[in-house]
């Protein structure tokens, strides 16, 4: 049965770890990532030191190994000439003490000649695997100068989307998206200034709606009460015999009066 905290703590943890890379500084992210390539292709080149190292080594130990073996052949070939010349001198004892060192020089080389038979295969092994570890080496060194070739590619990246964050921000403040509740906006001000010049016109519209109508009734009432009394005034005359109040003309001495008047002085 699986364990209740263990599986709730494995799952804050990923949480956190989600929260960590959502708000983490991209640009560290990319020097946290170039230090831990350098630090791969350092194990890689440091694995590879040693193998070639082995190989060298194995490549030394094979060439003592040679050099024994020539220096105890020759000296073999030294002590079986002087035991020869030793049993044709008639010397059997020192044919026989140049013989034993002869053997001896014999066991001698057998034991090198064997052991540098099991180093010549162990060098072939180690020269197979240095050879390995120079190719993985230097395929890991081209790829970490690709990755830092890449390195000023992504923080200009980097700085091109802050900028553009930047400025989606700034025009989301500016059009009331997500802006703060805090600071005006030009949309609230500019709605703002033009609901008070509406109403205020509005107010202006209604004022000099009314003061006219006033004025032209009242214009127009004079107008109708001043028709009224001179049409009443003609009739009056006219019943009367053309006659009219004291200091008033008939129109017909007005109409006389006006063409006097127009006429040159002789």
């Amino acid at each position: 049965m699986p364990n209740p905290f263990n599986k709730g703590w494995k799952y804050l943890m990923q949480s956190f770890d989600s929260k960590i890379d959502e708000n983490a500084d991209p640009k560290v992210q990319i020097q946290q990532a170039v230090a831990e390539a350098k630090k791969r292709h350092q194990e890689i080149s440091n694995h590879a030191a040693s193998i070639i190292g082995n190989r060298n080594q194995l490549q030394m130990k094979l060439d003592r190994l040679i050099s024994s073996q020539e220096d105890l052949q020759n000296k073999a070939r030294t002590a079986i000439q002087a035991a020869d010349d030793a049993a044709a001198a008639g010397d059997a004892e020192k044919a026989q003490q140049f013989s034993s060192t002869a053997e001896v020089i014999a066991s001698q080389l057998v034991s090198v000649e064997q052991e540098l038979e099991q180093t010549k295969t162990a060098y072939a092994a180690a020269d197979q695997a240095a050879e390995e570890a120079q190719r993985q080496q230097k395929q890991s060194e081209a790829r970490l100068q690709e990755q830092l070739g890449e390195v000023s590619k992504l923080e200009s990246q980097i700085d091109q989307a802050k900028m553009q964050e930047q400025t989606a921000q700034t025009m989301d403040t500016i059009n009331q998206f997500g802006g703060d509740d805090n600071v005006p906006t030009l949309e609230g001000v500019r709605e703002k200034i033009e609901r008070r010049y509406a109403n205020a016109l509005g107010a202006q519209e209604l004022a000099q709606d009314s003061m006219s109508d006033r004025m032209a009734e009242i214009e127009s009432a004079g107008t109708d009460v001043a028709a009224s009394n001179r049409l009443a005034e003609i009739r009056a005359s006219m019943a009367a015999g053309g006659e009219l109040e004291p200091g008033k003309e008939s129109p017909k001495d007005e109409l006389d009066d006006a063409t006097k008047d127009e006429q040159p002085e002789k």
